[in-house]
C-alpha cells in the first residue's frame, strides 16, 4: 500500500495557519495597532478603504525595525517578544506568538516602510502572499508603516464569506475601541475612505471613555479603585439608571489586554442586584493588574479569553470594590420619609412654660331643656296647593308607560340573561385578558398580543414603504459612538419609511424631528438606542432581516406595558386586531399568546 500522508507546501501550510489568526480586515488592524503599541507608539494612525477590502494602512512613530528586523518579522514564529516557554508567563507586551505578520503577508499584499530612531535611511520591503517581490534602502520617517492590500486576494473563498462594508467596519470599530480603551496615553486616528471617523488626543482614561461613547456617559460614571497583594482593579461602573437592555458597553482588561470574561460579568451584575430592572445591564470598564505569571493568555488564539489561578478570590475582590463604589457614592437608594406639606409638630420640652392651655369659655346658667318664649312655630305660606299643580297627571302619565311594556323581559333564558349581564372580557391584574370562548376560557397576555398586532403592522408598512410620521414639538439630539453611526446610517433609508425624520448634526450626533404616529409617550432617544443595539446583536445584512429587526424593537417599545389597566373597548380592539393576525398564538420571540382553559378542566377543577 502506497504512502498518502505528505508534508503541505509552505504556501498552503501558511493560508491555513494564517485562518485563525486574521478572520477578517479587523483582526489585521488588531494585529498591526497591538504591534505598534509594543512599539512604543505615541501617535498610531489607521487608514481603511472599502473596510478594509482594498487597503489598510497603519503608521506609526515608534521604534522602527533596522532592514534584518523587517526581514524577519515576515517569518512565521519569528518574535523579539520571547526565548523560552516560561516567558509565555511574564508577558508584558500584546503580541507575542510572531504570527501576526506571518499570517497577514501569507494573504494579502504587504509594504513596509520603517525606520529605527536615531537612523538617516529606512528600509522598503514589498511581500505577496508569503513571497518576497522585493526589499531596498529608502528615505520614510520614524517608526513603521504597514501597507496591506487586497486581503485575502489569494484565497477567493475566504473574500467571498467576507460579510458587508458597513458590518466589517463596525468590525473594525469595535477591534479599534478595545485597544484605545486601554492606551489613553497615546493618540489615534481613524480614517475610512479619506473621511475622519475618530481623533483621539491623548489625555485620560475617563475622557478617553468620553471621546469614544459621547459626553452622555460622562455623568453615569463611578469610579472603582481597589489594591490589594493579590490583584489591583481600577476604572468605571455605571450608575443604576444608566442600566439598559441592548447596546450597553462593557469592558473587562488584564493587564492592558481585552477579555471576555462572564464570570467576572457575574460579579459586576450582582453588586446591582436588587438596583437595575431584571433583564437590564449597567456599562463598565474594570481594569484589573494582576502578576504575569498568573494569568496564562495563551489558551485561544484571538486572546480574548484569559485563565485565572485565583479566579474565585479575584471574583469577591472585583464584587466588593464594585459595591463600595456605589454605596459611597450614595448609589444606594435609602429610605426616605415624604415630610412635603406635612405639619411641623414641635418637640415637648417640660422646661419651657410659656405654652398655656386654651380657655374654653361656657355659659353656667344654660339648659336646653327650658322652653323659649318665642313662638316657634312654622308659618304655612299662602297659595301652598299651586306647588303641587300638575304632579297628579304627570305621575298618571309615568304609570301609563309602565304599563305598557309587555312582559319580554320575563320570556328571556336564563342563558341570556347571564350573557347579558356579564362582561365580554375581564383584566387580570392589568397583566392578562380573559375571555370566553365556545369551548372554555381564553386567557390572553395583553403585552404580547399588542407586539405581535404592531410587529405585523410595521412590518407591513415597511414592505409597502407607507409609514405616517408626527412631527415633534421640541427636536431631541441623541448621540451615537462611531459604531453605532456606521449602523444607524444603513439604517437609516427603513427608519425613514416606517416614520422617523432624523438629522445628521455631525459627530455622531442626529436630531430627532419626526417619530411613528403611533409612538405618543415612548422616549424616542432610548428607543433609537435600542434599534440600533438590536441591529448590532443580530446583524443588519439582509434587508428583510433588517426589517423585521426594526419592526420587532418599534413594536416591543410601542405596547402597551405590563400592568396598564385597559377598559372594555381597549380590550375588545385588542382581541379583535389579534386574531386578524396571520399568528395569533405566538409572539414575534416565539412564546405563547393565549392559551385555553377548557370546560372539562374548569369542572375537574371544582370537583
Amino acid at each position: 500500500m502506497s504512502d498518502i500522508i505528505q508534508l503541505l507546501p509552505d504556501s498552503v501550510a501558511n493560508q491555513i495557519a494564517a485562518g485563525e489568526v486574521i478572520q477578517r480586515p479587523a483582526s489585521v488592524i488588531k494585529e498591526l495597532v497591538e504591534n505598534a503599541v509594543d512599539a512604543e507608539a505615541s501617535i498610531i494612525n489607521v487608514l481603511v478603504v472599502d473596510a478594509g477590502r482594498t487597503s489598510i494602512q497603519v503608521i506609526d512613530d515608534g521604534k522602527g525595525m533596522s532592514d534584518t528586523d523587517a526581514r524577519l518579522s515576515f517569518e512565521r514564529h519569528a518574535t523579539s517578544k520571547i526565548r523560552h516557554a516560561d516567558d509565555l508567563f511574564s508577558l508584558h507586551t500584546m503580541g507575542f506568538r510572531g504570527e501576526a505578520l506571518a499570517s497577514i503577508a501569507a494573504v494579502a499584499q504587504v509594504e513596509l516602510k520603517t525606520r529605527q530612531r536615531g537612523e538617516d535611511i529606512g528600509t522598503h520591503l514589498s511581500v505577496s502572499g508569503s513571497k518576497f517581490t522585493g526589499q531596498e534602502p529608502c528615505s520614510c520617517s520614524e517608526g513603521s508603516n504597514f501597507i496591506i492590500e487586497n486581503l485575502f486576494f489569494n484565497v477567493p473563498a475566504r473574500r467571498k464569506f467576507l460579510k458587508s462594508n458597513s458590518t466589517e467596519l463596525n468590525n473594525i470599530l469595535t477591534a479599534f475601541e478595545r485597544i484605545v480603551l486601554v492606551n489613553p496615553n497615546v493618540t489615534f486616528t481613524l480614517h475610512c475612505n479619506g473621511a475622519e471617523m475618530l481623533n483621539l488626543k491623548a489625555c485620560g482614561l475617563r475622557q478617553r471613555i468620553i471621546d469614544v461613547f459621547g459626553k452622555r456617559l460622562n455623568q453615569d460614571l463611578l469610579p472603582v479603585n481597589v489594591d490589594t497583594t493579590m490583584c489591583r482593579i481600577s476604572g468605571f461602573v455605571g450608575k443604576p439608571e444608566s442600566a439598559r437592555k441592548k447596546g450597553v458597553h462593557q469592558f473587562f482588561f488584564v493587564n492592558g489586554r481585552y477579555m471576555k470574561h462572564p464570570y467576572f460579568n457575574k460579579a459586576v451584575m450582582m453588586s446591582f442586584e436588587r438596583l437595575v430592572p431584571m433583564g437590564e445591564q449597567v456599562p463598565y470598564f474594570i481594569y484589573i493588574d494582576v502578576a504575569p505569571g498568573d494569568i496564562d493568555v495563551n489558551i485561544h488564539p484571538t486572546k480574548t479569553e484569559i485563565k485565572f489561578e485565583n479566579e474565585q478570590a479575584i471574583w469577591q475582590i472585583l464584587n466588593a470594590s464594585v459595591k463600595e463604589s456605589v454605596g459611597i457614592f450614595n448609589e444606594v437608594p435609602s429610605i426616605d420619609f415624604d415630610t412635603q406639606g406635612r405639619p411641623d409638630i414641635p418637640v415637648y420640652n417640660p422646661q419651657e412654660n410659656d405654652m398655656q392651655p386654651p380657655v374654653i369659655s361656657y355659659n353656667p346658667q344654660y339648659n336646653p331643656f327650658t322652653q323659649s318664649n318665642t313662638n316657634s312655630q312654622t308659618q304655612v305660606p299662602d297659595q301652598w296647593e299651586q306647588l303641587y299643580e300638575g304632579l297628579k297627571t304627570k305621575n298618571e302619565k309615568e304609570h301609563d308607560i309602565f304599563d305598557t311594556v309587555p312582559d319580554a323581559a320575563e320570556k328571556k333564558t336564563s342563558n341570556d340573561i347571564i350573557a347579558e349581564k356579564s362582561p365580554a372580557h375581564y383584566q387580570y391584574k392589568g397583566k392578562y385578558i380573559m375571555t370566553a370562548v365556545k369551548s372554555g376560557l381564553m386567557i390572553i397576555d395583553q403585552h404580547r398580543a399588542h407586539v405581535r398586532i404592531l410587529y405585523e403592522r410595521y412590518l407591513q408598512q415597511l414592505c409597502d414603504r407607507s409609514g405616517s410620521s408626527q412631527k415633534v414639538l421640541f427636536p431631541e439630539v441623541i448621540q451615537l459612538s462611531a459604531s453605532e453611526n456606521v449602523i444607524l446610517e444603513k439604517l437609516m433609508p427603513e427608519m425613514t419609511e416606517i416614520g422617523f425624520e432624523l438629522t445628521n448634526l455631525g459627530s455622531g450626533n442626529y436630531a430627532i424631528n419626526a417619530v411613528p404616529s403611533d409612538m405618543d409617550g415612548i422616549n424616542t432617544v432610548a428607543l433609537v438606542h435600542d434599534i440600533v443595539a438590536s441591529a448590532m446583536v443580530e446583524g443588519s445584512d439582509v434587508m428583510d432581516e433588517s426589517n423585521r429587526s426594526l419592526a420587532l424593537s418599534l413594536a416591543r417599545n410601542a405596547a402597551i406595558p405590563q400592568g396598564q389597566v385597559l377598559g372594555n373597548d381597549e380590550m375588545e380592539n385588542i382581541v379583535n386586531a389579534l386574531f386578524a393576525c396571520s399568528n395569533a398564538n405566538y409572539a414575534p420571540d416565539g412564546k405563547n399568546i393565549l392559551c385555553i382553559l377548557r370546560q372539562q378542566e374548569i369542572e375537574h377543577l371544582l370537583g
